[in-house]
């Protein structure tokens, strides 16, 4: 395993690129994002010392993420931007050096490539997975100068963290800061129930939180951060019925906040 102690690309040759960008000049007053969409390893870091088994599970990756946002995508017309890389290489989600960025431990799981790294190994992962991804988030965004943009970060969580369930359906992150966020609450409580859909929960949106505060607040964009449990992703068919499902939402709530203007 290569912890970076010398000095030199972190991606080689058959390794992927880190982001993945879907129809990226598309019309859709939506841009889709997919912070935690992937699960690959880099070939030097050797699985970071992880089983393929431990790779699979939540802790690599948001499960699901990456077929709802490419439905969404072709469902609204609308810009998805995806890692590829596990977020156990780097965080996206997280300012570079911030607690969890390069996680040593998640979920009570070990990760024996991520310790002791050199100052060397941290850059090499900010310069050649990070950096690119939100290269690629900017460019697109910039790009829709003057046009309607609401920035939708995509998630999902486990149904059961640390042997608590967990009930919500779906959780709406925010900072009491969002039109939209408040909109697309109040939508999908009405629909299935306030217990189902987690006002702020399960998790909440706090100063950790990087790719919104990155992206949409210099720009004066409104956003949402939607989490959905995995449980309701697990596979083709129902990735495909759960875009189907909040399109019609994710509209109802966009001409809401249109008229609101």
């Amino acid at each position: 395993m290569d912890s970076g102690a010398t000095s030199s690309r972190l991606l080689v040759a058959g390794d992927p690129d880190p982001v993945l960008v879907l129809n990226a000049g598309a019309p859709s007053a939506f841009v889709l994002l997919g912070d935690h969409a992937g699960r690959q390893i880099p070939r030097r870091l050797d699985q970071l010392g992880l089983t393929k088994a431990a790779l699979e599970r939540h802790i690599a990756w948001d499960i699901g993420i990456a077929g709802l946002g490419a439905r969404l995508s072709v469902l609204l017309d609308a810009p998805f931007i995806r890692q590829v890389y596990s977020r156990l290489v780097i965080d996206c989600n997280r300012f570079p050096g911030a607690e969890g960025s390069v996680p040593e431990v998640s979920d009570a799981i070990q990760v024996p490539g991520n310790r002791s790294l050199s100052p060397q190994a941290i850059a090499a992962r900010i310069a050649e997975i990070y950096q690119p991804y939100q290269d690629a988030i900017g460019k697109v965004l910039d790009a829709r100068a003057g046009q309607r943009t609401v920035v939708v970060a995509l998630h999902s969580f486990t149904p059961s963290m640390q042997g608590q369930g967990r009930p919500w359906r779906l959780g709406v992150l925010h900072r009491n800061d969002s039109a939209f966020s408040s909109a697309i609450l109040a939508r999908l409580q009405a629909d299935l129930g306030e217990a189902l859909v987690g006002d702020n929960a399960p998790y909440a949106m706090d100063e950790t939180d990087n790719t919104i505060p990155l992206h949409a607040d210099p720009r004066g964009l409104d956003y949402l951060e939607l989490e959905v449990r995995q449980d309701l992703l697990a596979g083709d068919a129902a990735q495909e019925a759960m875009a189907r499902w909040l399109v019609p939402h994710l509209h109802a709530a966009l001409d809401a906040t249109n008229m609101s203007e």
